[in-house]
């Protein structure tokens, strides 16, 4: 296996709402929900950097396609990371996730390793990392 993930696809109670969240709320590409008339294939990509897509599908249509029990979410099963060029975008991107109806989990603040986070949830619960990292400042 190459060292490689193309896809990460969130599973979302609320298609449309959770769209809406990333397309309206922060701004992310996308084509919109597609695959409508396919039973349990009703899904949205969006386009992030290097290639990487962002995927949201229905949980529901996620256990059915997998054929695993529709169990509830875990916010703290993993994070997304979002890495930023500076302190000022960690709080620009914090307050624009507000701003979409996130619930702030952890306002911004220093890192124990010299950085400065914090963390949002999704409509869903999926758990955000907005961060600075003077080791890892993202090239756009």
């Amino acid at each position: 296996m190459k060292p490689r993930i193309s896809v990460l696809t969130l599973g979302v109670g609320d298609l449309e709402k959770s769209v809406e969240f990333y397309r309206d709320g922060l701004g992310l590409p996308t084509e919109g929900i597609i695959g409508k008339e396919f039973e349990h294939g009703a899904v949205a990509f969006f386009d992030l950097a290097s290639g990487l897509k962002l995927g949201l599908w229905a949980r529901a249509d996620i256990a059915h396609d997998t054929g695993l029990p529709n169990a509830p979410p875990s916010p703290t099963a993993f994070t997304i990371g979002h890495n930023v060029a500076g302190k000022t975008e960690v709080d620009v991107v914090m307050a624009q996730a507000r701003a979409a109806g996130a619930k702030i989990v952890k306002t911004a603040q220093q890192t124990f390793s010299g950085g400065y986070a914090g963390y949002f949830q999704d409509p869903d619960g999926h758990l955000w990392e907005v961060v600075w990292n003077p080791q890892s400042v993202p090239v756009d």
